[in-house]
Formats: C-alpha cells, structure tokens, sequence
C-alpha cells in the first residue's frame, strides 16, 4: 500500500469539535513490521465512527513549515497522538511546537511491563514549572506503537478513549467544548485549510535538539550553564527554552546527562532514560547506591563531559572538560564535577526525603 492510500479523506481538514482526531506518526525508517502496523492500524481506525484519522511524517522531523505541523496546529478538538516516540516525549514534543492540552491518561502498558514492579516505582508527583500560559480545554493521549505488535490492542484504547472523551463533553454546559490559541484559525467565516495526503506526507529532513520535559523542570538553568553551543535561552519569563535547536551537534545527548531532573529529552536516542521513558521514583538511587559500594556504573557527568568535548573539538574549540558549566547540589561548595554525596543527595531529594 503506498503512503498516500493511509490518509483518510476526513482527516485532511481542520477537525470538528465534535469528533476526536486520531493522528499516526509514521516511524522514520520502512520496516516491514512497522509499516505493517501503521497500514494495519490506519484500515481499522478509518472505520470506526467518529474519528477523523491522519497520517503525518515522523513528528521529531517537523519543522515549522511542513504541512503536517500545519495540521496539527489547526486541529482544535481532544487528540490521540500513535508514534513510535515514548509518550511523555511525544506530549512535550508537541508542546514546544505550540500544540498544547491537559495530558490524557492511557492504560496500554508497555511490552514487558510488571505490575509490582509499576507499583513499587510510583514516580513522585510533578515539581516542574508547567506548560507556558493557559493550557486548551481538550486533552492530548500519547500512544507508544512499540508498546505492542497487534492492532488490535490500539484501537481498543482509542475506543475507550473516544467514549471518555465523549463523556467529558457531555458533563459540560450543553456540551460545550472551549477551545483557545488556534494557530492557523479560520478568518473571516472562511473555512481552515485543508491539507492533501501528499502534503501531509512530505518526508522532512532528519532532525535533532532536546525536548524539554516541563512537568519536571525546575528551572534551575544548569542546561544553559553546560551547553557551550548556543542552543538554550530563556523567554520573557526567564523560562529556559530550547532557543536555537539547529546548534544542536547531532547524535550528541550530553546536556540531558546534567538535568538533576531528567526533563530534558532526545526522543531519537537509544538510551529509554533520554529518550523520554517514564521517569521512576527510585531508579537513580540504585545506580548510585551501586557507585557507592564500588560498582561499575557510568558516571554520566563525566560522559557528558566527554560527549561536549569531542563536540568542541569537532568545531575547532578547545575542550573544557569538567571545569565549565557542571552543576554543583552542596551549598558553599564550588563548581566542579559531583562527588558521590552530591549525588546521594540528589537522589535523596527526588525521593522527598
């Protein structure tokens, strides 16, 4: 089946309050298995009653201009986001392209997943700064399509969404839906724009920059601080944003490696932990409680480090090792790199003890 033949015919324009908007992300690469489940999923989905389905470009690979982010802004009603992007990554993907709502919670567990080892790991709830401004009365679910290998799975969820979704609006005033900060709005009374399946499937270009987590950042600016390449600022608020993400050195996830709050992201990366995987109340502590008793684990300051040199040295610039930009946890303690307390410390505080 060729990529055109996904895209629904319903889903080429501006979606209907009324009617949740189901949008599949292809991955990357033509995988047979993935491409599989992608046609799979798009031939059950365009049968079920009131959704309207797309078929976009992987979204880490949208620039401003594509016509697939063009549609994702114009799209104004409850969402379900299929990518082969963990979830939280894929949700802060799309807020920092400006397509925004309250998180929706789904019960699609990954491969693998335990439930005592799920209840043991509660992550602790969110200490971060939150989303810029007033968030859109709708909700957006973030589907990982590696978390199973049978459709099936999918569109049971999709369903149990659609008909949450439905019982929302329903328990509004009239059922009413408000909507806010459209980005491409409809002027005039004249209609919002359409988009053609091969305008919609356009292959973009490879990208790569960090995604911000804004759930769980702090602020504490200690990214601006290490990354010697320009790509943070911060805005009016002084909010630490990713500023200029086409000075990102590709491949590179060194400044991830640094945030005491693991809210920064590489969705492409093949570490889980920088990627965007669900963030455990505990995880950390093992690693370094391992450290502590003589392990062998990776100091990652040390290898983010590493990773910023060869970046400076790649553009003609003198390394720096651990004598710039590392955080520091201890009061009266000068900058430099994080001996083992600092590190218990941080755990400790992670955990609210």
């Amino acid at each position: 089946m060729r990529p055109s033949a996904f895209v629904c015919e319903s889903g080429t324009t501006a979606m209907s309050r009324s009617r949740l908007t189901i949008v599949l992300s292809q991955a990357q690469s033509k995988h047979p298995a993935k491409r599989s489940l992608e046609e799979s999923l798009a031939a059950a989905l365009i049968m079920e009653p009131g959704l309207d389905v797309s078929i976009i470009p992987h979204l880490y690979d949208l620039d401003p201009k594509h016509t697939g982010r063009l549609f994702l802004e114009s799209v104004s009603g409850d969402m379900v986001m299929l990518s082969w992007l963990f979830p939280r990554a894929a949700f802060w993907l799309l807020d920092r392209d400006g397509i925004q709502g309250q998180w929706g919670e789904t019960q699609i567990k990954a491969v693998g997943a335990d439930d005592k080892d799920e209840d043991a790991e509660t992550p602790p709830p969110p200490k971060g700064i939150g989303a810029a401004g007033a968030l859109p009365d709708r909700h957006i679910y973030c589907l990982n399509l590696n978390d199973a290998s049978n459709h099936d799975i999918f569109v049971t969820e999709i369903r149990r969404i659609a008909e949450e979704c439905k019982q929302r609006r329903a328990a509004k005033p009239n059922g009413a839906v408000t909507m806010v900060n459209l980005s491409v709005p409809s002027t005039n009374g004249k209609p919002a724009p359409t988009f053609a399946p091969e305008q919609l499937l356009a292959v973009p270009g490879r990208r790569w920059y960090p995604v911000i987590d804004y759930s769980r950042c702090t602020n504490c600016l200690e990214c601006l601080d290490f990354c010697l390449f320009g790509v943070y600022g911060v805005d009016g608020q002084e909010r630490i944003l990713v500023e200029h993400q086409d000075s990102c050195k590709k491949g590179c996830p060194a400044c991830s490696r640094v945030c005491p709050e693991q809210a920064i992201m590489f969705p492409d990366f093949k570490s889980p932990v920088i990627a965007g995987a669900p963030v455990g109340a505990i995880g950390g502590l093992k690693i370094d409680l391992t450290r502590l008793f003589g392990g062998e684990a990776k100091d990652p300051l040390a290898q983010a480090a590493a990773e910023r040199d060869k970046e400076l040295v790649a553009d003609g610039r003198a390394a720096v090792g651990m004598a710039v930009g590392m955080p520091k946890r201890q009061a009266g303690k000068s900058d430099g790199a994080k001996d083992e307390l600092d590190k218990l410390v941080d755990d400790l505080e992670s955990l609210g003890l």
